[in-house]
C-alpha cells in the first residue's frame, strides 16, 4: 500500500477514543478465525514498506509473508491477545510485556526459517533491533495491527487500537508500539503516544518511529522512557508492526 501524504497539522495528542465513524464491533479472535485474519495480515503487510525490504524478490514476497504471519498468529492466539471485529477483516495483537511472558515456542527459530527460507536472516535481524530497543518497563505492546485492504479507511484499524487501548486505560497500563509511516505516527500522537528515538533498519530499509503512550493515573513515565534495568525477556520472535 502507498501511504497518503503525512497530515500537516496533527492534532494535539488526546486520550479520546471516540469516532464519528459507525460503530464496529470488536471481539477476541479464536483458533478458528486463523483464516480470514491471515488473509487479512499477509494482504496489508504486502503493501507496505517493510515487506520489500524483508523479501525483495516480488515472486517470493506473498508466499513467505502467508507462511511467517500463519506462525505469527498461530503463537499470538495461544499466548497473547487478539482482537478483531465482526467480519474478520481487521486484526490487532496484543503482548504484555515486563513480566515474564510464555517463552518463545521452543522449536520457532526453526520455524521461522522453513517459513521465510533465504530470507530468515532479515527477518532474524529486525527481531534483534526491535528486542534491543524494546523498553524495558512494564507495558503492552501492539505487535500486530492490519486492515484487509478491500476494507481499510473504514476506521476499522483506529477501532480496534481504540478499543485496545480504552481496556489498558482501565488496567492503567502503558502501551508502547512501532510506527511505520508518517501516517501511522501521526494517529498515534493523537491517540496519547509520544514519539521515541526513530530506529533506522540497514541495507536500505524504511524508517520506523518508537512510540510510548504512559500510563493515564501515574506509574509508568508519560513520556518516551529512557534505558531502564534489564528485565525479563519478552521476545516472541515477532516484530511490532502497524498495518493499515
Amino acid at each position: 500500500m502507498s501511504p497518503p501524504p503525512a497530515l500537516l497539522t496533527p492534532p494535539a495528542p488526546t486520550r479520546s477514543h471516540q469516532t464519528m465513524r459507525p460503530a464496529v464491533t470488536v471481539r477476541r479472535a479464536i483458533p478458528d478465525d486463523l483464516g480470514p485474519l491471515l488473509f487479512a495480515l499477509a494482504e496489508a503487510f504486502l503493501q507496505g514498506p517493510l515487506a520489500a525490504w524483508l523479501v525483495p524478490s516480488e515472486r517470493d514476497r506473498r508466499p513467505v509473508s502467508y507462511r511467517y504471519f500463519r506462525l505469527v498468529l498461530q503463537h499470538a492466539i495461544k499466548h497473547g491477545t487478539v482482537d478483531t471485529n465482526a467480519d474478520l477483516s481487521a486484526v490487532a495483537v496484543w503482548y504484555g510485556c515486563g513480566e515474564v511472558p510464555p517463552a518463545a515456542e521452543p522449536d520457532y527459530q526453526d520455524a521461522l526459517e522453513q517459513a521465510t527460507g533465504d530470507y530468515a536472516p532479515k527477518f532474524l535481524l529486525l527481531d534483534a533491533m526491535f528486542e534491543a530497543h524494546h523498553p524495558r518497563i512494564p507495558h503492552d505492546c501492539l505487535v500486530l495491527l492490519a486492515v484487509d485492504p478491500l476494507r481499510q479507511n473504514r476506521g476499522l484499524g483506529t477501532a480496534l487500537l481504540s478499543d485496545g487501548l480504552r481496556r489498558l486505560d482501565e488496567a492503567n497500563r502503558a502501551a508502547y508500539v512501532v510506527a511505520r509511516t508518517e501516517r501511522t505516527r501521526n494517529l498515534y500522537l493523537r491517540l496519547g503516544y509520544s514519539q521515541g528515538p526513530p530506529l533506522h533498519l540497514p541495507s536500505g530499509g524504511p524508517l520506523a518511529w518508537r512510540m510510548w503512550r504512559g500510563q493515564p493515573n501515574g506509574g509508568a513515565c508519560s513520556t518516551f522512557p529512557s534505558a531502564q534495568p534489564e528485565l525479563p525477556s519478552r521476545s516472541t520472535g515477532f516484530t511490532e508492526t502497524f498495518l493499515r
